[in-house]
């Protein structure tokens, strides 16, 4: 008699390798949360990298998209090194985890769990058990890596064209620490938000309006772009942004499908939103321009997709489908009214220049998503995810009003955190370094900065000397006893 079939998923999960695949494994889960990690590392490097390097003039794209690629890799090692404790640890205070190491193998290879969700009733009984998804810690580690990497990429793009690289290079890591970490353990590592029953699902306040705050901030501290920049400030190449942009909106995929920490139903919910809410907003701000200015805006086009990605951030595996189609108009036309008509009449954003309008794309469209979230929120998506039971939407009434109140609350508890904490650290830095590049970098740009530049091309009204004893030094021609800057 022969023996019975051995199935392919039972070869899988035989013995002799189950020290690397433990019982405890989903296989499904930890491959979608792998790719989801990748894909929004690839929305920072290379998504951002690309954007910033081509959407600035061109005597800034190497420093632009550098400031984006060095955010990056120092985020990596101060997260493994102690700021992944510090966000999804054990609790030290309310707002805050516990620093530690997330290096060790025996840490890295169990199973994932974020020790300070278990929630609990009023009397003390569990109401939701500690998140533990079916993958290992490292998963997790890197998982949460790349959004707090990109939060740092996304604010750098209100202090182009003028931050001393030396200052962004203590920026990085302080705010990481003091500021980032907060947020995150408050609303997702089982800090006083997450309990109350605060909506973020994928970053809405997390990273994209604590990053638009403290960009707007930290911009207000470096000071504005050199009076040259600030007149003209044409993008380097609008086809290469464009690929930038699709490489940000596709990887928003992982950064809102991963959320669930599973490949479950609610995953796909989130995906599709975030398509449905990206596109809405990118068509009706592109009809703005077209109804006002009687041009159709690439660039504008782009400032939608991204108001579109970021509002529905808070919400994507929470609202129906139709709700992301309201949120896509929304996110298309508010923060397109406060960029393009109090952008250009309130005082305060004349006088601080954040380059790439970073408060109105993530600052006001994350605010705007946080609470539209409040109001749709779909009563049996919330059960999926959120760790207070019947939380809902104030359209479904009952408790549902409250959680507008709360989203309300949530928002307020960042933004203030960031322009103190932000503040701070601008201030610090400016003891040691200074926060903005001397005025002989400011009129140069990338070759004074780095000794690098863009394109080995000759225009955009510079000039190529024929004389044989001619030098050239950071744009400046000497010739014969005259002295020209080009």
């Amino acid at each position: 008699m022969s023996s019975p079939p051995v199935s392919s998923s039972a070869v899988a999960y035989e013995a002799w390798t189950s020290l690397a695949v433990p019982d405890w494994l989903n296989k499904g889960d930890n491959a979608w949360q792998m790719v989801s990690a990748t894909l929004v590392g690839i929305q920072s490097m290379p998504g951002l990298v690309i954007l910033y390097g081509s959407i600035v003039k061109k005597k800034w794209a190497v420093n632009s998209a550098f400031m984006a690629l060095y955010a990056f890799a120092a985020v990596v090692i101060c997260w493994v090194t102690w700021a992944y404790k510090m966000s999804f640890g054990e609790k030290l205070l309310p707002f805050w985890g516990k620093a530690g190491p997330a290096l060790g193998q025996r840490f890295l290879i169990k199973q994932a769990g974020l020790p300070a969700t278990p929630h609990h009733f009023s009397n003390g009984a569990l109401e939701t058990a500690e998140i533990e998804p079916f993958y290992p810690m490292a998963t997790m580690v890197w998982f949460q890596c790349v959004f707090a990497a990109i939060a740092l990429v996304i604010l750098a793009g209100s202090v182009l064209a003028r931050m001393n690289f030396k200052a962004w290079m203590m920026f990085v890591p302080l705010w990481l620490t003091f500021s980032y970490t907060i947020g995150a353990f408050s609303l997702w590592g089982g800090g006083f938000l997450f309990h109350w029953g605060v909506m973020d699902y994928s970053g809405g306040y997390v990273i994209h309006l604590s990053s638009g705050i403290a960009g707007f901030t930290a911009a207000y501290w470096v000071g504005p772009r050199s009076k040259r920049d600030r007149e003209r400030f044409p993008p380097n190449n609008v086809l290469l942004m464009l690929a930038g942009a699709g490489l940000l909106w596709l990887g928003w995929a992982g950064f809102n499908g991963g959320d669930p920490y599973a490949a479950n139903t609610d995953s796909s919910m989130a995906v599709l939103n975030t398509n449905i809410c990206a596109a809405t907003s990118l068509l009706v701000w592109t009809w703005l321009d077209v109804i006002f200015f009687k041009k159709p805006s690439v660039i504008g086009a782009v400032q939608g997709m991204i108001t579109g990605l970021v509002c529905i951030t808070p919400g994507a595996g929470l609202v129906q489908g139709w709700a992301a189609i309201v949120m896509g108009v929304l996110s298309g036309s508010v923060p397109w009214f406060s960029m393009m008509v109090l952008g250009k009449k309130l005082k305060i954003f004349q006088m601080v220049d954040d380059t790439l309008a970073v408060f109105h794309t993530h600052a006001v469209a994350g605010l705007l998503g946080g609470i539209l979230t409040g109001l749709f929120a779909e009563p049996n998506l919330s059960t999926l995810f959120l760790p207070v039971t019947n939380s809902k939407g104030g359209i479904y009434g009952g408790p549902g009003g409250v959680q507008i109140l709360k989203q309300i609350v949530g928002a307020l508890f960042i933004i203030g955190w960031n322009l103190v904490a932000t503040s701070i650290i601008c201030v610090f830095i400016n003891f040691i370094v200074p926060l903005r590049m001397t005025e002989e970098e400011l009129l140069i740009g990338d070759d004074a900065v780095h000794g690098e530049e863009a394109y080995a091309l000759w225009g955009d009204g510079e000039k190529l000397s024929i004389y044989k004893d001619d030098t050239t030094h950071h744009g400046i021609i000497v010739s014969s006893g005259a002295t020209q800057v080009v």
